[in-house]
């Protein structure tokens, strides 16, 4: 993006107040309205003056049917980057969030596929999450549990990932050798997924057939969770709320986002393409070559174990967006999801 001087204090002022009754409204905005609102003690013909210069500048438009302006990416960047680092949830807000931690689960997926319907609930947008990766997650449990007819193979990684598979226990795997089994994976805690696999087939090529079978059961679970789209994906949820708010998209690209929101990993490439390193990133319209496309916003936030980043949760929905309102909301569930990845790793 082409680099703008820097706006005036009313200039400014201006411009924030016609992002802002832009996005109430989504209707073009007058210079009466913004003097009205803006309360900087001028004329509408001195404010219809700096919407013109704002124009000329690039941050705003002018729909040719209408007198009025709205912003354009440039104008909704600015605004965004003049918004406060923080800001208060509201108190209804802020009680979903602790409800909906209070009743989490280990299974730091689940969890996450919770906090994608509860961001969706908060703003009124689609809610997006990339799951922790599995090149550096390692192993803190991998056990077989005896189910009689069954066998239950569960491992859980440390940042909480939950992998685990029923199969049908054949008659020559007696309680003796599902103990042995158990012995054997206690020695790959602490591998990684991979690693742990290897070595789970090593060990089964030299163990009797009744702890063989375990151990090629076991490292296939491991297989199974390291390859395909369980090794890499997106979550998303409330995507019904970008078609309600119709009004905001034009028809082709409202399509587009939802070719793509379908397609798992287009979607995994342009979050990983905007992946912040740190607190909440926001992406505008044509900032990534996707979200223009669609013309969308990405408020999207990192969840860490310790100082490592394992995944990334936010949201998508129109360039006309309450950002303040969805910063915070991101950075809440962020940091509640930062919370339980280091519970899960303890």
């Amino acid at each position: 993006m082409a680099d703008r001087p820097e706006l005036s204090a009313r200039k400014a002022t201006v411009l924030h107040a016609v992002v802002e009754a832009y996005v109430a409204t989504g209707e073009p905005v007058g210079s009466e309205t913004i003097a009205d609102r803006a309360g900087l003690g001028v004329s509408s013909a001195t404010i219809r003056n700096e919407m013109s210069s704002l124009e000329e500048q690039g941050y705003l438009s002018h729909p040719h049917t209408s007198a009025g302006r709205i912003p354009t990416d440039a104008g909704y960047r600015h605004y965004v980057d003049a918004l406060p680092a923080s800001s208060r949830l509201k108190d209804a807000q802020r009680r979903q969030i602790a409800a909906h931690f209070a009743e989490a689960i280990l299974d730091l997926e689940e969890v996450l596929k919770g906090s994608v319907h509860l961001l969706s609930r908060l703003t009124q947008y689609a809610g997006l999450a990339v799951p922790p990766g599995l090149s550096d997650e390692h192993l803190v449990r991998l056990e077989v549990i005896d189910m009689g007819p069954t066998l239950l193979v569960l491992a859980v990684g440390q940042h909480g990932r939950v992998d685990k598979q029923i199969v049908d226990r054949p008659e020559h795997i007696d309680a003796k050798a599902v103990a042995d089994a158990e012995r054997r994976l206690n020695r790959v805690r602490g591998s990684s997924y991979v690693d742990a696999q290897v070595s789970l087939l090593q060990m089964a090529a030299t163990e009797t057939p009744g702890v063989h079978d375990v151990l090629l059961v076991a490292a296939d679970v491991l297989r199974m969770a390291t390859e395909g789209e369980r090794a890499g994906h997106v979550l998303i949820g409330g995507v019904a709320n970008l078609a309600d708010d119709a009004q905001a998209w034009r028809r082709d690209t409202l399509r587009r986002l939802f070719e793509t929101l379908e397609r798992e990993q287009d979607m995994l490439q342009v979050l990983q393409d905007i992946a912040p390193a740190d607190d909440v990133r926001v992406t505008i319209g044509d900032e990534h070559p996707t979200t223009g496309e669609w013309g969308a916003s990405i408020v999207a936030a990192p969840f860490k174990a310790g100082d490592a980043t394992v995944g990334t949760i936010g949201i998508v929905g129109p360039t006309r967006m309450d950002y303040l309102a969805a910063m915070t909301a991101v950075r809440a569930v962020a940091d509640r999801l930062t919370e339980a990845s280091g519970d899960a790793e303890r």
